[in-house]
């Protein structure tokens, strides 16, 4: 069966390309995107399906869940970690003309899909919907990227592993740990981050 065996292929995909998508020096900010994608676009498709706008019909694990978790729970929102690492320092009109290098093509494959297989069974869903969908939480998952970077401090988010441990010595004042190391000859000064 046709279906089967490209939710068989994109699971492989999805799984094979997860380490190189959310790589160690984001991962906070990528992991909350991705997280955030999934619930997103869990719960849109819930509302949906339950409007009989939108059904599956072939999906995993089809007994217990009406949505396609394959899509909704692994490959929109590593789709979504590549758009908001290609997006990050976007301006605005930037972002939009992005936008459509994801939503566009997404839109087109999801319509071909639905008109070829049994994976989408669109009823009273247009391809604008799609389109409309897609293009929603991909700026929806942008506009919380660009609340985190206000409200949490960069080298956090961005770097989190980057940020170095703060000490403190008996007089309060703070040293960085590759301060404290130098301090007691542990460092090669040729290897010290430029302050």
């Amino acid at each position: 069966m046709l279906e089967k065996l490209l939710l068989r292929v994109l699971l492989l995909v999805s799984v094979a390309s997860t380490p190189y998508v959310l790589k160690r020096k984001n991962l906070l900010m990528l992991l909350t995107v991705f997280f955030a994608k999934g619930v997103i676009c869990t719960l849109m498709d819930s509302f949906f399906i339950k409007r009989k706008m939108i059904s599956y019909p072939v999906r995993p694990f089809s007994k217990t869940f009406e949505t396609n978790i394959l899509f909704d729970l692994l490959f929109y929102p590593l789709l979504s970690v590549v758009w908001v690492r290609m997006s990050y320092n976007s301006k605005p009109a930037e972002l939009l003309i992005r936008s459509l290098f994801f939503s566009v093509p997404m839109t087109v494959l999801q319509w071909a899909l639905e008109k070829k297989t049994k994976l989408f069974e669109w009823k009273s869903w247009t391809i604008l919907h799609t389109f409309a969908c897609i293009s929603f939480t991909l700026l929806t998952i942008r506009g919380f990227v660009g609340l985190l970077r206000m409200l949490v401090p960069s080298e956090k988010l961005v770097n989190a592993e980057a940020a170095q441990v703060r000490s403190t010595n008996k007089y309060g004042q703070s040293f960085k740990n590759y301060e404290i190391e130098e301090l007691n000859g542990a460092v090669d000064k040729r290897k010290m981050p430029l302050a």
